[in-house]
């Protein structure tokens, strides 16, 4: 196979980045200006799989491909690294990682020993971390990484016994936060911030001590929350309004209606 599509497809990409006939736009562009597209592009490529749609998954995952070619690109251009020496690096290590399947051995392993395996050879190449609960566990959304911070600490035992007791914490977060807020409407920012946050980590740790994703919990409310919206507004069109002209006591009956259905 040729893959001619994606050649084709990298010259595009350069095509836009050519310093006097390129895009205006991609031109601009840089590694940290693009981090943003390519968090929202991996999203949108993980709600087309949820909703289970192969071409809008096509489509999206092109878009994910846009990303790492621009990427790859400007690299190419400071001459750091290119789309081959980041294959070559990928291909390495998958080989490396898979000695069950690419080494003489030929091993059969169970998917757990895989993981167990990987995490080995992970750990030998990049050498033991300093702490057992270091800042790679910031990167992924903060929900997201709060989870994996509960998975970790518990396998260093330190965590809750059982659930009720992250209930209790959990209560304990919201006194800390409703006690930052006095009848009056003055408070400080920054201590509502931070009280805020620990109500939302000790309730990801609530999640976890569940069996449950607070990540998974939270696309699936927002989700929820906009079927709704959407049957609201549908309600207030029907009515000749627009949800601008419409009373807010007015769409909170609405919402409740939906609710009910």
């Amino acid at each position: 196979m040729q893959h001619s599509e994606l050649l084709r497809c990298i010259e595009v990409i350069k095509a836009l980045r050519h310093p006097i006939t390129g895009c205006p736009w991609d031109l601009e562009q840089t590694h940290e200006t693009l981090l943003k597209y390519l968090i929202e592009e991996s999203y949108e490529f993980i709600e087309a799989t949820e909703l289970k749609n192969p071409k809008l998954m096509e489509e999206e995952l092109g878009d994910v491909l846009l990303q790492v070619l621009l990427h790859a690109t400007m690299g190419e251009e400071t001459k750091s690294f290119d789309l081959e020496s980041v294959a070559k690096t990928l291909s390495e290590k998958m080989i490396r990682r898979h000695p069950h399947v690419f080494g003489a051995q030929g091993d059969q392993l169970t998917s757990h020993e895989v993981v167990a395996n990987w995490q080995e050879i992970k750990k030998n190449e990049k050498g033991a971390p300093k702490y057992s609960i270091d800042t790679k566990y910031l990167h992924a959304p903060a929900l997201e990484s709060a989870f994996k911070i509960g998975q970790k600490s518990t396998k260093v035992n330190f965590d809750w016994e059982n659930y009720y007791q992250v209930m209790a914490k959990v209560e304990e977060e919201w006194q800390e936060v409703k006690e930052e807020l006095p009848p009056g409407g003055k408070h400080d920012k920054a201590r509502v911030k931070e009280e805020i946050g620990d109500l939302l980590f000790s309730v990801a740790q609530l999640a976890r001590h569940l069996d449950l994703n607070p990540e998974e919990c939270l696309r699936d409310a927002n989700r929820k929350f906009i079927n709704r919206f959407q049957k609201v507004e549908d309600e207030v069109k029907s009515q000749g309004k627009t949800l601008q002209e419409t009373a807010q006591s007015e769409l909170e009956i609405i919402w409740a209606k939906v609710k009910k259905k």
